[in-house]
Order: C-alpha cells, then sequence, then structure tokens
C-alpha cells in the first residue's frame, strides 16, 4: 500500500497529525507514507520517524535530496503535482480540509481520496476532492478527529503515539546543568509567552509574576523559550520575574523537543511549542482563549488548561475584537494553581 498524508501547516496541526502516520506504521509496516507539506514547516520532519518521503510546496528551491523533495514558487505546486502522480498513491488522506489541501489529494492521482465530512472542514467545498469521507465525533478533539481516518482503512485507531525521535541538544544540556545548580535536581519550568496569533498570548509581565511565584513557592527555576519575532516578549517575561527566570538563546525545532523532554513542566498558549512539547510528555498548562481546549488542548489525561474560551467572542480570530481581551481575566494565581495541581500528579504517579 502507498499512502499519501496531505496536511501543508501548521506546525502544532501537523504535530496532530503524526498519531495517524505512527497508526499506519505500527499496523501496515509494508506500506510507504508520504508526506505533502508547506516550505515553513518542514524542519519538523527531520525528527519524525516512520516516513518515506516528505514533499515539501512553497519551498526555497526545488530538489531532491534523500527523502526529501522540494518544489519551489507557485509553479513549483504544478511539478508537485506531477510528482504525486507518478507515485501512483492507493490513498491520500487531506488532514486539513482546505480547498487546496483537498485539491492536492484529489489531483495527485490517488485511487480512493479521503477527508473529513462538511461540517468538520474549514472550507466545506473541498469535500467536492473526496471518494469518501470519515465518521467524525462533534466535540472530538483534532487527533481524534484524525484517526479518524483510519477505519476506512480497516485500521485500529485508538492509541495515540507521536513517531518522534528527540536528538541531542547543546541548548538542553546548558538548561539541564543551570537547573541543576538551583538545588531542586535539576527540575525546571519551561515558559513560552508566544504565539502566532496576538490573541492567543497571555500578557508576557504575567509570565514574568508567574516564573518569580513558581521559585518562591515550588522552588523551581523557568527558562523562557521564544521563537522568530518573539524576543522582546521573552525580555519582557525576564524582567519581570524578579530574578527567577533566563532566556533562552534562539532555539531549533530540535532543540525545543529536546529541552521540553527534560522539563518538569511547560506553560503556554495554544500554539506550536506546547504541541511538541505534548508529544514528547512534557507536563503541561495551557492558556487557552479563542480556541477550544477540548479540540486543540493537550491530550494527556493529567494534563491542566486554564480556559476562557466559554466566555470568548473571538473565536480563531488572530485578533482580538473587543477592548479587552478573554485572557487578560486569567490572573496569575490561578495559573499557579494549575501548575501547582499539574506538578501534583506527575509526582503521584512517579
Amino acid at each position: 500500500m502507498r499512502i499519501l498524508i496531505v496536511r501543508l501547516s501548521a506546525l502544532g496541526d501537523i504535530v496532530h497529525a503524526l498519531p495517524v502516520l505512527a497508526a499506519i506504521r505500527d499496523q501496515v509496516p509494508e506500506a510507504e507514507v508520504d508526506w505533502l507539506v508547506d516550505g515553513r514547516y518542514v524542519d519538523i520532519f527531520e525528527f519524525v520517524e516512520g516516513l518515506g518521503r516528505h514533499i515539501v510546496v512553497r519551498a526555497d528551491a526545488t530538489q531532491a535530496f534523500g527523502s526529501e523533495v522540494t518544489f519551489a514558487g507557485n509553479t513549483g505546486f504544478w511539478s508537485a503535482l506531477r510528482f504525486l502522480r507518478s507515485r501512483q498513491y492507493d490513498v491520500a488522506l487531506d488532514l486539513q480540509g482546505l480547498i487546496k489541501s483537498a485539491a492536492l489529494a484529489g489531483l495527485s492521482g490517488a485511487r480512493r481520496v479521503i477527508g473529513f465530512p462538511a461540517g468538520h472542514l474549514r472550507e466545506p467545498p473541498a469535500g467536492w476532492f473526496y471518494s469518501e469521507t470519515a465518521r467524525v465525533a462533534e466535540s472530538a478533539h483534532v487527533i481524534t478527529k484524525n484517526l479518524s481516518v483510519l477505519s476506512l482503512l480497516g485500521l485500529e485507531s485508538s492509541r495515540v503515539r507521536f513517531p518522534i525521535r528527540i536528538p541531542p541538544s547543546r541548548v538542553a544540556d546548558e538548561v539541564s546543568a543551570a537547573a541543576a545548580r538551583s538545588g531542586d535536581a535539576g527540575r525546571f519550568v519551561l515558559l513560552n509567552p508566544g504565539g502566532g496569533w496576538p490573541n492567543k498570548r497571555w500578557p508576557p509581565v504575567r509570565f514574568g509574576e508567574l516564573a518569580a511565584r513558581l521559585r518562591d513557592e515550588q522552588r523551581l527555576p523557568s527558562f523562557v523559550l521564544w521563537g522568530k519575532g518573539d524576543a522582546a516578549l521573552a525580555d519582557q517575561v525576564v524582567a519581570h520575574a524578579d530574578g527567577a527566570a533566563t532566556s533562552l538563546p534562539v532555539t531549533t525545532i530540535g532543540d525545543v523537543l529536546a529541552v521540553s523532554s527534560r522539563a518538569a513542566l511547560m506553560v503556554s498558549g495554544d500554539t506550536g511549542p506546547l504541541h511538541l512539547a505534548a508529544a514528547v510528555e512534557t507536563p503541561i498548562v495551557g492558556i487557552y482563549g479563542p480556541t477550544w481546549p477540548s479540540r486543540n488542548g493537550p491530550w494527556h489525561v493529567s494534563d491542566v488548561t486554564v480556559s476562557r474560551a466559554d466566555r470568548c467572542q473571538c473565536h480563531h480570530k488572530r485578533q482580538c475584537q473587543r477592548r479587552s481581551r478573554c485572557l487578560d481575566e486569567v490572573g496569575v494565581d490561578e495559573v499557579l494553581r494549575a501548575a501547582a495541581r499539574r506538578l501534583g500528579a506527575d509526582e503521584a504517579s512517579t
């Protein structure tokens, strides 16, 4: 069996789709599985196991190198389609639900094109390209939604496994050494104040106050994770942490995976690094406003979310449309209680 997975973006959504790959590899080990992805998010596949090829559109260049095949520019989409058709897929799985992703799956030449029903598509006309649609529960977590397509392949879909390899990391080694000097068995907290949408970001001043309280009440130092464009946010966290937080250097996805895997806790909004950390079983406190934790939250039963989604009037909007954001209602005390609860659950399980 030759299978194409189409999930072009974004980082967290790609992570949520990885259990589909893992399930296929576990149950049909002889299958060849390729993945079609946008070039802005291809770096994650350096650490994904069990994939045949990752086929990249909107790349910087058109080339083939090892298991990676890339196509540049708008004309690259047509070249990518020719390549996809040459692969003669038995099945294409559209796990994105956009017209573009569905069209790429449908035009790939696959004998079967499987997607989600209309009520679960971001762009309902995407369904025109499918030959089959999966049954999805109304309030399903996005991971469960993705896994639902497997039933049409006759595969079991209840197990959640992320086929991610944790690499060596100098940054992670330095964080571990610094945490060890704090005197609490090297345990530490990762704070992630950034996010692709401004509407998802808890105020950095409160992250700083949280770091100070975590040091005073839990004896845990904090390290601040930041990505492109978020350096100023990290600086604000450190400035308001009373010496309890340290900003990390520039990190790669590999560094994020490695540092997260060693953390006692991550506190973050709904963004890619949170989902990477959850995938490597880092204990999580998620702070949610314009997105629903029941759909996009950390998947582990012990993880904790502090949510204002039930009050939010700007669901899935990048910018808040009100004078004051629902996330601004979330106080440090509430997040601190959530952190103590999650840390306690982790200690009880060990």
